[in-house]
């Protein structure tokens, strides 16, 4: 009986050594394991995100010129064809001691836009009328270079809304703008 429990012993020993050496060899498969579902899991995102830009451009072109952007946000600036034939306009601003103003006002139009042309040509006595009364209705402070942006917009707005009927025009530029205080 002795015996017995000596070999029992012995195979007790056995099955332990058995257990720590093939629990530590049993954590590398089950860490690969994880590792490979991971990656795998890596791999289906990328490719659910490139078939999905590829589907948001129409095609994988890259391009993004079918998004629509706002002229101040947009980094290609259209290119304008210019009406340059208007009068020069000299006036006074409206204050108490004027200041003599001289400007030359340039107006810019959609790219081969023959209408556009046609309907200032058509109208230009009305756009130059309307120029004199608006800087004529401006003080000094007004007309500063730091408001000509300003400026611009609303004589583009203006000359949209009261004065063109069938175009429009896109942009507005001083070729000169001078204010002399007296």
């Amino acid at each position: 009986m002795a015996e017995d429990m000596d070999a029992d012993d012995e195979m007790g020993e056995n099955e332990g050594a058995q257990k720590k050496s093939g629990g530590l060899k049993g954590i590398f498969p089950g860490m690969l394991k994880w590792i490979l579902i991971a990656l795998a899991a890596v791999i289906f995102v990328v490719t659910v995100v490139v078939i999905t830009v590829k589907i948001a451009t129409k095609g994988g072109s890259g391009k993004t010129d079918n998004f629509v952007v706002g002229q101040e946000w947009s980094t290609k600036r259209d290119v304008y064809d210019w009406y340059t034939s208007l009068d020069q306009i000299n006036t006074n601003t409206d204050e108490e001691h004027p200041s003599s103003v001289r400007v030359q006002v340039a107006l810019g139009y959609k790219k081969d836009d023959k209408a556009a042309a046609t309907e200032i040509t058509a109208r230009r006595i009305e756009i130059t009328d309307f120029l004199r009364r608006f800087f004529s209705e401006q003080t000094a402070n007004d007309l500063k270079p730091q408001n000509e942006e300003e400026l611009r917009l609303n004589i583009r707005d203006q000359i949209n809304d009261e004065i063109l009927s069938d175009t429009s025009i896109k942009d507005v530029r001083f070729t000169a703008l001078d204010v002399v205080q007296q």
